[in-house]
Formats: structure tokens, sequence, C-alpha cells
């Protein structure tokens, strides 16, 4: 089965992809292209996934990730950095050409930034700790310091977990609430003692409110689509042992 790359318009011709799970050497349950290094899945497969995918969007480049925390810190690229050298951080962004920038999720949200004018990237992991807590904000102000412009800055929103999928107790919305009272809007009712949340939603709010010029959702949930998408809430509902990670890319050519 051949990799599936989703795009978005809004990124232009710059080097990008939305990668899910069709493709890949992975079997089991991370059947796949699952390129989770901190997954329980055979190391040798993990290493080749990852090279399938920058080669699906990237070919020859450095493929750079960082150790995902679910915090709002942004690395700043300007070299390879090795697999086992992963600093930990949420988002990344670069203005070398060469360099792909993924980040891995498996239900949260993955950012894709540009600003293709003055060839600045970025990538950020945005769960909802990280969501609440600043990553996309960040992610827009490292760019900004390589001579990015805030309003030429075109930010996409890939695959993770939808509102119909996304059940949250009662009580999980404060610190959003706390933050606007607006972010009511976010959830909605659900079974007795829970809500339904929108992170993208959120997100995409986020993102509109920091003035960048272009924000776009592919509006794909990653729960609902077991053979597209690899989605930690699924894989902990099935009682599975463990699950896969997919990966978003974007990098500025060599």
């Amino acid at each position: 089965m051949s990799i599936e790359v989703l795009r978005a318009a809004a990124l232009g011709d710059l080097p990008h992809g939305f990668l899910g799970r069709r493709g890949g050497v992975s079997t089991g349950i991370h059947a796949g292209l699952n390129v989770g290094l901190g997954s329980e899945d055979e190391r040798e497969a993990i290493l080749r996934n990852r090279d399938l995918a920058r080669d699906a969007v990237l070919p020859g480049a450095a493929l750079v990730t960082v150790h995902q925390v679910h915090s709002p810190d942004v690395v700043t690229v300007t070299a390879p950095i090795p697999a086992d050298a992963r600093p930990k951080a949420d988002a990344l962004v670069t203005d070398r050409p060469g360099l792909l920038l993924g980040v891995l999720t498996a239900d949260c949200v993955p950012v894709l930034f540009a600003d293709a004018a003055r060839g600045i990237v970025g990538a950020a992991h945005a769960g909802w700790k990280g969501a609440v807590t600043g990553v996309t904000d960040a992610t827009i102000a490292a760019m900004t310091s390589l001579g990015a412009r805030r309003e030429a800055i075109a930010c996409a929103i890939g695959p993770c977990i939808g509102r119909a999928s996304y059940e949250v107790s009662e009580g999980f919305e404060r610190p959003f609430m706390a933050q606007d009272e607006e972010n009511a809007r976010f959830f909605s009712a659900g079974r007795p003692g829970h809500l339904q949340f929108d992170i993208a939603g959120y997100v995409a709010a986020r993102l509109a409110s920091a003035g960048v010029g272009t924000v776009t959702l592919l509006d794909e949930d990653t729960y609902s689509q077991p053979e597209r998408f690899f989605s930690y809430r699924r894989a902990c509902h099935a009682g599975e042992a463990g699950y896969g990670r997919q990966i978003s890319l974007i990098g500025l050519p060599g």
C-alpha cells in the first residue's frame, strides 16, 4: 500500500505533508507507517518508516524531530539532529534548506506553518496541554525571530481527534474557560458528567487570534478512521497494548 500524503493548499508548493498509517513496514497493532520511536514496535521498522516518510515529502533531506513532552517549548533547528539526541520540545522552526521538520501525533493536533516568501517554516505538536499553554503562539514567535512576518504565515491543521470522538470529563474545560470565556464554544454537552471537546477548533482560534495570515483545517478525525490513522484513544478503548504514531512534515528544498 502506498503512503498517503495529505497536503494543504494554504502551504503552496513548499514540501509538506500530513502522513497517516498507510504504507510502511510495521505489522501487528502498529501496522503501517509507524514512526514513533517511543512505541513498542521494532526499531528497525520504525527507522525504515521514518526514511519512507521523509522520501515521500522531501527526498534526501535530513529529518528532524523532537522528544515530545506536551510543552509549549520550541526548538530553532540550524543543523540535522540525530534521532537519539532529540531535544525535549513540542515544536520546531527553521530557515535552513535541506531540513525536514516533523511532529508525531496519534490524536493530538499537528500544525504546519510557513512564511513561504521568507523561507521560514515550522511544525508543532499540540495536545491539549501544549495547546492551552501556547505552543502555537511560541512557534509563531520563534518564526518571527528568524524574520518571518506574522501576517504572512500560513498555518494548516492536520488530522487529529474530532469533537464527536473526544469525550472529556466535566471540569476539563476549566483552564480553557479561565483563559477566555468564549472558549465555551469548543465544548458541547455529552453523556452525563461529560463534554465533547473540539480541540482542532480551539487550536485554529488560537492561531487566528495570533494574527497569522491564513488558517486552514483538514478536518480529518483520527479516532474514527482506523484504516487511515493511528489513534491513542482508540487503542486504549480497544484494550491494545500499544499504538503507532503518524508524522506531519514540512521543510525547505535544498
